[in-house]
């Protein structure tokens, strides 16, 4: 049993999909978790669903790459919770295109939302993690915290038509293994789970009248062509997507005592997929 009582999670993106299964699976353990989402219905949707479930949330919600956004998430969940052990980096979407087609405002939003905004959260909880480890130490405790940042197999491997997406996927991971070399001193573990395939809207049949995110007031359409969708399940050993909750287990490794002399690595959750 995974036993995260008295952890306090902050998941960004954890309205829908695999950040709100993060979410119930850190609730579930004993965490409490700060909740945050672009949009407000889905946020608190999932806030209610670990409350109802008997966990301890709270909720946040609003757009990760707005400048002055990552600190004010940050102190809500320290001042919420009293502290802050956990970091899940989560939020992202796609905007795909080939690269002669895929504009700067295209190409700018990918980084914006999957490098830019998980380096803010993390600048903003630099402060909070430094000082507490620094008083751990001198009463001569050891507390391990835990950030995971989401990249994917585009980030790893490439993708065609996702030039902005692959980049920003790619760029996490430097960023993880920097901080875990600068953060090793705070007892800070700091990994990345990549994934494949995973149902969620992302991932659903494209077509002309399909699903769409407004972001900024962009409707950017989601999903993927059925031939594309069919070809990459069948790279998979399982010849299958993954769920959310399965996506959501190798994230919850991350978060547990189970990784504490684990750091600077990127877990791949795939099912044996490659490009």
């Amino acid at each position: 049993m995974i036993d995260l009582r008295g952890k306090a999670a902050l998941v960004t993106g954890s309205g829908r999909g695999i950040g709100r299964a993060i979410a119930l699976k850190l609730a579930a353990a004993g965490a409490a978790v700060m909740v945050n989402d672009l949009d407000g219905e889905p946020c608190s949707e999932t806030h209610a669903a670990i409350v109802t479930a008997g966990g301890r949330a709270s909720q946040f919600h609003g757009d990760v790459t707005a400048p002055e956004f990552a600190q004010a998430l940050v102190n809500a969940t320290v001042q919420q919770f009293s502290g802050l052990d956990i970091v899940v980096n989560n939020a992202g979407y796609t905007w795909d295109n080939v690269i002669q087609k895929t504009t700067d405002e295209q190409f700018e939003a990918m980084l914006a939302i999957h490098l830019v905004a998980p380096f803010r959260v993390l600048r903003a909880a630099s402060g909070f993690i430094r000082e507490a480890a620094k008083r751990e130490s001198a009463a001569g405790h050891r507390v391990m915290r835990k950030v995971v940042n989401i990249t994917s197999i585009s980030g790893t491997d490439g993708s065609p038509g996702q030039a902005g997406y692959a980049s920003g996927k790619a760029g996490v991971i430097g960023l993880t293994r920097t901080l875990a070399k600068e953060w090793g001193r705070y007892n800070v573990n700091v990994n990345c789970v990549g994934f494949g395939l995973i149902e969620t809207r992302l991932i659903q049949p494209l077509t002309a009248e399909g699903a769409k995110i407004d972001v900024g007031g962009r409707e950017i359409p989601v999903g993927v062509q059925p031939k594309t969708l069919e070809l990459v399940k069948s790279l998979s050993p399982f010849g299958r997507a993954g769920t959310p909750e399965e996506a959501a287990g190798a994230v919850l490794f991350f978060c547990s005592g189970l990784s504490d002399f684990v750091t600077g690595e990127v877990l791949m959750c795939s099912g044996g997929m490659h490009f």
